[in-house]
């Protein structure tokens, strides 16, 4: 904190001091039972914060011909709102709002103001003018409009609308079953040979018969996608090699953030993705229209009649950075943990990190996860940095949301404040298995490669990996999850390197900062590389818990940062492994790519209608799952999988070089899988032995 800083604290302190010894007096600065809105300084500095709390509805709400608007904000001196017919307009007019016991400031206008934009003015200071400070978003707005610069200003929309859901309801699904397909709304259809007339929105995503969205995500066979934070966010950072509060942007040349983890607004969807245009637009209005909701239940209601769940990434841990005009300036001492000279924490390296714990903070997160699954029938959720939530937060999220809907997916990161996946299993809550993902792929590219590479990262071993093909349950050593279910098992998301690109550093056949000219000869798999995906894509598929697959991974999806972009970008040319700012080819899924590895493409689709066809390898137990002793190779690995009245055998050859012969129980077998093809019609029936090639593996079906 700087000199500067320390003397404005100082001097609010002393301001603060003056105003309640004034009260004591019997002086008034706002008293909120007279007309001129005078009432005595009562707010949450003169108790405990989080003695505050109140049962009323927030927001903007209309009812009959009236419409009243609610904000919690207990530490507040005084709120006004501010109203605008036109989003480009100056304030049509400002109305004092009064505060109740419960930290609650209101105030009702007279009208249905339907499509009317908003925003509050809250003073911290009694020396404060309320014309000088910024206006800020209602946190609980259904729909807002932003303004695409760095500070990234917003007014609020008085919200209603009637929607035709077509008897939409949620897919009812296990969790067991899942088949997450994590991606980007915008990188989906931006890229050219995505055929969409509206490239990188809603509803280009949901076009027809072109070779990219809707049908393309149907082709592949997932059945549920997990969106990248859609909520509203910040999109705008500062601008480069300038800066804003004592940040310097030496970090982000394209000013940008395009994965969505800057949350602005709980309640409201990005209008980002409903924007029908090929570049971004810096100084303009976006969502001022609205449509943004429609268009986000269009996308919902059309994968659903696909039999296709919508999961959603949620930020909870934080709220956009450098954005001014947010919970920062509505209450920053109720909704942030600040250390001991008010400044704000930041474990989630985001510099603002929310106070969970905080009692109507956790009435706002739950209601908007409520919302969310009603308003716009998500069906579940993946928490960004679950462990920065406090517990009481997390047990009270599964409780509500399962009375909604009792087969809600509620998923997370298990890390940001700490690691524990094991303490979310016991509050019921899914996590990411980054165990699998280490042991299986490696933890780094250069030196720390894992199963797939015939090596063994940290603590791994062939013990370790039977357990991962089991859930990674807590019966194991170093196990995680008290249910199967509870482990989301994957090999790639949209953090770090792509699965393809850590194996073409990986084998050395690319270097990490290798200056790459010729995109789609990278994009081209070698022999070697293509039968690295595959087998981690098998082994990734047969093992028990959640599968997921980040968008692209299906084809070994290659982030290319173009040597000729007109960035400053000291990066050019060289694989991405965080592409979070990139709104161009590095992050758009290039279909012509997926066309040239459709050997890979082909080989996933085969593993998803395997896994989606049969039980065996969603609903075993591990008394169902029988392990061979395998005595050639550290790096093979054979089971047997019953269950349901059919048997499968699973052999995998990890060994880099040396082929495995296994000795078949008797009785004729199908290949469904082997090192060219995987589906579920049988390839070929054999019996006796087979032989398993390094780097590739089997799964035969008892005929």
């Amino acid at each position: 904190m700087n000199n500067r800083t320390f003397l404005s604290i100082m001097v609010l302190h002393l301001l603060l001091i003056t105003v309640i010894n004034l009260q004591g007096a019997g002086l008034y600065i706002h008293d909120k039972n007279s007309d001129n809105s005078a009432h005595p300084v009562q707010t949450a500095k003169d108790k405990n914060l989080d003695s505050y709390y109140s049962d009323k509805e927030l927001g903007a709400i209309i009812d009959d011909n009236t419409t009243t608007f609610r904000l919690f904000a207990p530490s507040a001196l005084g709120v006004n709102l501010y109203l605008f017919d036109d989003v480009n307009a100056e304030a049509s007019g400002s109305k004092e709002m009064k505060m109740d016991d419960d930290g609650v400031w209101e105030v009702s206008v007279d009208g249905n103001l339907k499509g009317t934009y908003y925003g509050y003015k809250v003073k911290h200071d009694v020396a404060q003018s309320f014309e000088n400070l910024p206006l800020c978003v209602d946190p609980y707005a259904k729909a807002v409009a932003s303004y695409t610069t760095y500070k990234n200003p917003r007014k609020s929309i008085v919200f209603e609308e009637e929607y035709d859901w077509e008897g939409d309801e949620w897919i009812q699904r296990d969790w067991r079953d899942l088949i997450i397909y994590e991606m980007h709304i915008r990188d989906m259809t931006a890229h050219p040979s995505a055929g969409a007339k509206s490239p990188g929105t809603y509803k280009g995503l949901l076009e027809k018969n072109i070779p990219g969205g809707m049908d393309y995500i149907k082709n592949l066979g997932v059945n549920t996608v997990e969106l990248l934070p859609p909520m509203d966010f910040g999109y705008c950072e500062i601008p480069y090699l300038d800066s804003l509060n004592g940040s310097f942007n030496t970090w982000n040349p394209y000013e940008r953030n395009h994965w969505g983890y800057m949350t602005s607004n709980f309640f409201a969807p990005a209008s980002y993705y409903a924007m029908d245009w090929q570049e971004f637009k810096w100084n303009e209005w976006m969502g001022a229209d609205g449509s943004q909701v429609k268009q986000f239940k269009d996308m919902v209601k059309a994968f659903h009649k696909e039999g296709i769940g919508v999961m959603i990434d949620v930020v909870y841990n934080h709220l956009s950075e450098y954005e001014i005009g947010n919970l920062k300036q509505i209450d920053k001492e109720y909704y942030f943990r600040l250390d001991s000279n008010k400044n704000f924490i930041a474990q989630s390296g985001c510099g603002n990190d929310i106070r969970t714990e905080a009692p109507m903070m956790r009435r706002m997160i739950v209601e908007s996860l409520i919302y969310w699954m009603e308003e716009y029938h998500v069906d579940g959720f993946r928490f960004d940095l679950g462990k920065l939530i406090d517990w009481e937060t997390v047990e009270v999220i599964i409780r509500e949301t399962r009375k909604v809907n009792p087969n809600v997916v509620i998923v997370c990161e298990p890390w940001g404040g700490g690691y524990d996946p094991a303490g979310f299993s016991l509050r019921e809550w899914g996590s990411w298995n980054d165990q699998i993902r280490n042991g299986i792929k490696g933890e780094n590219p250069n030196d720390g490669l894992g199963w797939i590479f015939g090596e063994w990262y940290g603590n791994n071993n062939v013990d370790r990996v039977k357990s991962y093909v089991n859930g990674t349950l807590v019966k194991y050593k170093h196990g995680l999850f008290q249910k199967k279910e509870h482990s989301v098992n994957y090999l790639e998301s949209h953090d770090g390197y792509t699965l393809g690109d850590f194996i073409r550093i990986g084998t050395g056949e690319v270097g990490a900062k290798e200056v790459i000219k010729d995109v789609d000869k990278n994009a081209v798999l070698s022999e070697r590389q293509l039968k690295l995906n595959k087998l981690g894509a098998l082994f990734l598929f047969t093992s028990q818990g959640i599968t997921m697959i980040h968008a692209g991974q299906e084809y070994a999806r290659s982030k290319v940062i173009p040597h000729d972009i007109e960035v400053p970008d000291k990066h050019k040319g060289m694989l991405d492994h965080n592409s979070y700012e990139k709104d161009n080819d590095v992050n758009y899924i290039n279909y012509q790519h997926a066309k040239l590895n459709s050997d890979l493409f082909d080989y996933y689709r085969g593993l998803i209608d395997l896994r989606k066809q049969y039980d065996a390898f969603r609903h075993a137990d591990p008394n169902d799952i029988v392990f061979f002793d395998v005595t050639e190779s550290e790096f093979a690995l054979a089971y047997a999988v019953e269950y349901d009245d059919d048997t499968f055998l699973v052999l995998l050859n990890a060994d880099q070089s040396g082929t495995e012969t296994f000795t078949l129980p008797k009785g004729k077998w199908d290949v469904l899988v082997n090192e060219k093809k995987a589906g579920t019609a049988p390839l070929v029936s054999i019996e006796g032995s087979v032989e398993v090639k390094p780097v590739t593996g089997i799964v035969l079906k008892k005929n």
